[in-house]
């Protein structure tokens, strides 16, 4: 295909990305759902699993192969960006207001789904075909952990101010909880692709640099940042300042060898707080979610291919990947939370929250298939699995939380009544 091609199909692909996310997100609200989780499952739909399944020519033809590296940086801008703004919420204070319940419960929900992620990987071992032959299984199964610890931040802290509750002390607790989650399990990842290199001191020298890159940042760089942007007003020339560094944090990372999306996480949380950042979320937020990350969505949903889960095995394996997420995390969050002091009802909300996987999971599943550390077996099998913990989530959260007000509500009515 020509260049003039790939443009031209381009155009219609973002026409038919934008208007399936919408439709399936407008029959998403029906059944309760946030957009992004609608996205995640319009993915699916325009990939191989029903798209070419139902009429295979129209799918190859509207996203051939040529088209796919033109997609694929598409969906990379979007995750830098998105990251970066994640980065921007990253609220360090709700970490320290709540340090003891929210460790508790991050540590939780971070040590049991990897350790059984873990024990499942070798108790499968090679034969399930679940990594590619370059990836050792002690790596593997330290892969597998980490994709198992991951928690949906984003769809965790949307759902909280969607129902106005992200200042309570529920609310405070599960963002503070869900941030030092995903904060470790990059962590994590990052130490896990830099295990990945062939040679070790290759390896040394992307732990070497990551661990660098953070200390620079916080420590000389974030100082400087505040110094350029805090009394700015985002115009033309502040964006654009404000993109070289994103950018260049981004290529950084790459460069030594771990991910874009980290050195953009780091960034945004290193950038000014107030005016500057609300302005940030207000002018690059739409962009990035209305346009930007559908495409990542779509991107990954064409690399799933159900199909491939079709043996009695495959699909008992899922079962087991799913029930393993909901346990090792949903519900060790929950007793956690009961542990530091929460009620049940609270501790069952925050343990809900805290299981959805969402947008955070497809990130770390298409880094371990383009670095080749997984199959696309197992990599539709973990789709599946975000798809499920992150579908049940907001039901979840609404049942418990809505249950819990209306008991508050007749308690509070009851008290008025006279004696």
């Amino acid at each position: 295909m020509s260049n003039f091609d790939l443009v031209l199909k381009l155009f219609l692909q973002l026409a038919v990305i934008l208007a399936v996310c919408r439709v399936v997100g407008w029959l998403g609200r029906f059944a309760g759902q946030a957009q992004v989780v609608s996205e995640m499952i319009a993915g699916v739909l325009l990939g191989p699993s029903l798209f070419r399944l139902i009429a295979p020519q129209a799918q190859q033809w509207l996203f051939p192969k040529a088209s796919m590296p033109v997609l694929y940086a598409i969906s990379q801008i979007g995750l830098v960006l998105y990251m970066f703004m994640v980065g921007l919420e990253f609220d360090t204070g709700l970490i320290r207001g709540r340090l003891r319940s929210a460790g508790l419960i991050s540590a939780s929900g971070i040590f049991v789904p990897f350790t059984l992620g873990v024990l499942l990987a070798f108790g499968t071992g090679r034969n399930a075909g679940l990594f590619t032959p370059r990836i050792t299984l002690p790596i593997g199964a330290l892969y597998l952990g980490a994709a198992m610890s991951i928690t949906a931040f984003p769809v965790l802290a949307r759902i909280l101010d969607e129902k106005g509750i992200s200042k309570t002390r529920i609310g405070t607790v599960s963002l503070a909880a869900g941030s030092l989650d995903d904060a470790a399990a990059w962590c994590l990842l990052a130490f896990i692709l830099g295990m990945v290199q062939s040679d070790s001191s290759i390896a040394i020298a992307a732990i070497a640099g990551g661990t660098a890159y953070i200390l620079a940042m916080v420590y000389l760089i974030k100082p400087l940042l505040a110094r350029v942007f805090a009394q700015r007003a985002l115009d033309v020339t502040t964006t654009t300042m404000m993109l070289i560094v994103v950018m260049l944090c981004s290529w950084a990372m790459d460069a030594i060898g771990i991910y874009a999306v980290f050195g953009a996480f780091i960034c945004g949380t290193c950038m000014p707080r107030g005016r500057f950042a609300d302005s940030v979320r207000e002018k690059f937020g739409l962009m990035t979610e209305a346009l930007l990350v559908p495409v990542f969505f779509v991107y990954s949903g064409l690399n799933t291919q159900i199909a491939l889960v079709n043996s009695v095995s495959l699909w008992s394996l899922a079962a087991v990947i799913i029930g393993i997420a909901i346990i090792g995390k949903g519900l060790a969050c929950a007793l956690a939370a009961r542990a530091s002091g929460e009620p049940w009802r609270e501790s069952w909300t925050i343990g809900s929250l805290m299981n959805a996987r969402g947008l955070m999971e497809l990130i770390i599943l298409n880094i371990g298939l383009e670095k080749g550390l997984i199959t696309s077996t197992l990599f539709t099998i973990m789709v599946l699995m975000a798809i499920v913990t992150t579908v049940m989530t907001s039901p979840l959260f609404h049942w418990i939380y809505g249950r819990h007000m209306a008991g508050q509500q007749t308690a509070e009515c009851g008290s008025l009544l006279p004696p």
